[in-house]
């Protein structure tokens, strides 16, 4: 069972309690399909605008066992208030250079 942790929208987190986010991850649907069952190690938010926080957030869930790193699907899809965020990209990269080319990183969970 690989070992997940979800960076979420930190504008998002008052309107969307990640339901949808944990069912498809522990079920192995949609973004986790390839990796079947996933165990939830961390949840976080990116820290707010312009997400600068998700880089040490995304070592931490790393260092707690996470293999992979899934941006919940408000951060690339925009999904529920339908505005993607314009540092996503930025973010990722950041992200993948600071924990490594080891660990995936999926844009979406849902």
């Amino acid at each position: 069972m690989k070992k997940i942790g979800i960076i979420r929208c930190q504008q998002t987190e008052d309107i969307c309690p990640g339901t949808a986010c944990f069912k498809v991850a522990t079920k192995g649907k949609l973004a986790f399909e390839e990796y079947g069952e996933c165990e939830i190690i961390g949840f976080v938010t990116c820290g707010g605008c312009p997400g600068k926080r998700a880089v040490p957030r995304a070592k931490i869930l790393v260092d707690r066992g996470v293999e992979i790193i899934a941006f919940a699907s408000c951060i690339f899809n925009g999904t529920p208030i339908g505005f993607p965020c314009p540092n996503a990209e930025i973010m990722k990269n950041s992200i993948q250079k600071k924990v490594g080319e080891n660990i995936v990183i999926l844009n979406y969970t849902h």
